[in-house]
């Protein structure tokens, strides 16, 4: 997998093409259609990943397998943890040790910064990723219900791993 920051306009226009379809396609089994539609638009449409790149301190790494788009992982520092707040790939690409490429990267630069862990939040009824990240090390320290607005609430798990 080759990484890269995302920078350029057009790679952010394909990386919020790419967040739609991996999260219309995979959180299906979790939330509602109109849960998706309303997140995709609020936090992973172009304008709203433009703005968490210009205002918010966000970086993406985007994850390209024979040159083409596959995954991603978003990160911002706060305090001093960095806060992991994507990480996606396409379905065609699971199972590959592609995410574990993007978490490395997410964990360098956490360690550049001289952060002292990563966290994130998970879905508590995404049984897979919570998976996954207990068995990267990352630990629950924390659930926490967010509402999002429009009617919507986050049910989720502080995940956390210390480095």
């Amino acid at each position: 997998m080759e990484i890269k920051v995302c920078e350029t306009e057009e790679q952010v226009r394909s990386l919020a093409e790419l967040a739609s379809e991996i999260w219309h396609e995979y959180f299906v089994s979790i939330i509602s259609k109109e849960q998706i539609d309303y997140m995709v638009e609020k936090f992973q449409s172009y304008e709203a990943l433009k703005k968490a790149i210009a205002e918010e301190h966000y970086t993406y790494f985007l994850g390209y397998d024979e040159g083409q788009l596959v995954g991603f992982c978003g990160v911002k520092p706060d305090g001093n943890r960095l806060f992991l707040s994507k990480l996606y790939l396409h379905e065609k690409s699971r199972g590959k040790g592609l995410s574990s490429i993007l978490l490395r990267k997410a964990i360098e630069f956490a360690e550049k910064l001289d952060k002292k862990a990563i966290y994130l939040t998970c879905n508590k009824y995404n049984r897979n990723s919570l998976d996954i990240y207990k068995a990267k090390g990352f630990a629950a320290i924390d659930s926490v219900k967010t509402d999002i607005g429009n009617g919507f609430i986050m049910d989720d798990y502080i995940m956390q791993l210390d480095l």
